[in-house]
């Protein structure tokens, strides 16, 4: 029988964990946490002090920084909160004992990995790596323990040292299957360009189905909202239902046609394909990022090159049986899955120390 581990999770603070609304990486890192303690493995959670959890919480900061009025929307001051967020982590971590530390903060933590060296650490990459300041970090210290979310999301830097590559797991049972097609079109995610918000009102429009939007509005992506987005809602044909909550989402997700996820960058993982699926909606997404290694094109959405591709997969979606959807969710991208992925890494680092 394998030991039961002492383990470090450390969340980003910019949101709670978990998320009331809009946060991946936050979700990722609870289902992840409270898997492992229903696992009997001990866990202290780094995270903003209002997060839920029945980990052992160590705040980072006494709740989300987006939510601190002081802070949320000055972009100076957040970009210094992820410098006092690591300052505030690796002391706790110089007087506290684990068997291993988990890294859910990216670059930010990497250039002061040495200073807890007798503890094996993995960093989880969460974001691209195509950033010219990222990869200057990343490539100072190559031969950390880091695991991708996507082979798709490795391309740039192929050379680094990773051990594992494991996919985001939901909470399945947690939304609701329905085996009946929708009579609307649903995107949710954020309102930015990168995230196709514009590219699935075209598609919608064409196909002539109705479009219900439900998405965050981060403070850089107010103008483009203000410019190119909201002169095409009109309450109708395209609804915008602003940032929603989990019991909101698994009402839009679960009674729409399909979800559109025409992205418009090499997204290392669309955490709401997976949800969608889990629903039973089949996703029509661009040939981007990670989306051929989640959506079996033909069998639980379709993979198109742009908008005409769009509108044609939008008139065959009934091709798609929604129990394979449900069904994908289930074997490939559970929350149980994801975590027997990580604790396998887990022991394999503890065998090596």
């Amino acid at each position: 029988m394998r030991k039961k581990l002492r383990l470090a999770q450390i969340a980003p603070s910019e949101e709670r964990v978990p998320p009331p609304k809009y946060g991946g990486t936050e979700l990722v890192v609870s289902n992840l946490t409270e898997e492992l303690i229903k696992r009997g493995h001990q866990v202290t959670l780094l995270a903003s002090g209002d997060s839920v959890t029945k980990a052992r919480l160590v705040p980072t900061f006494k709740k989300a920084v987006h939510t601190d009025s002081n802070i949320g929307a000055n972009p100076s001051k957040r970009r210094a909160t992820k410098l006092i967020e690591v300052a505030r982590v690796i002391n706790f971590l110089q007087q506290h004992k684990f068997d291993v530390i988990h890294n859910h903060i990216n670059w930010h933590f990497l250039p002061f990995i040495s200073l807890l060296n007798s503890t094996p650490i993995i960093t989880t990459v969460h974001g691209p790596l195509d950033d010219s300041c990222q990869q200057f970090v990343y490539n100072a210290v190559p031969n950390e323990n880091y695991v991708s979310i996507s082979k798709n999301q490795r391309q740039p830097m192929p050379k680094l040292n990773f051990i594992g590559n494991i996919y985001h797991g939901i909470q399945v049972n947690k939304f609701s299957f329905n085996s009946k097609k929708g009579e609307y079109l649903a995107f949710l995610g954020r309102m930015s360009p990168e995230k196709g918000p514009l590219q699935a009102i075209r598609a919608a429009k064409k196909a002539k189905i109705p479009l219900i939007m439900a998405a965050k509005i981060d403070l850089v992506d107010k103008e483009y909202f203000r410019k190119k987005i909201k002169p095409l809602i009109d309450g109708k044909s395209v609804k915008f239902i602003g940032e929603v909550n989990y019991r909101d989402k698994v009402k839009l997700l679960k009674n729409a046609a399909a979800l559109l996820f025409l992205i418009q960058w090499e997204e290392p993982f669309g955490l709401v394909m997976i949800e969608a699926l889990a629903c039973g909606t089949p996703v029509i997404a661009n040939k981007r990022g990670s989306v051929p290694e989640i959506i079996q094109n033909g069998k639980t959405g379709f993979i198109v090159k742009d908008i005409n591709g769009a509108v044609k997969a939008v008139h065959n979606i009934d091709q798609i049986n929604r129990s394979d959807c449900r069904r994908s969710a289930e074997e490939k991208f559970s929350v149980e899955k994801m975590v027997e992925e990580y604790e396998k890494i887990y022991y394999k680092l503890l065998r090596k120390k």
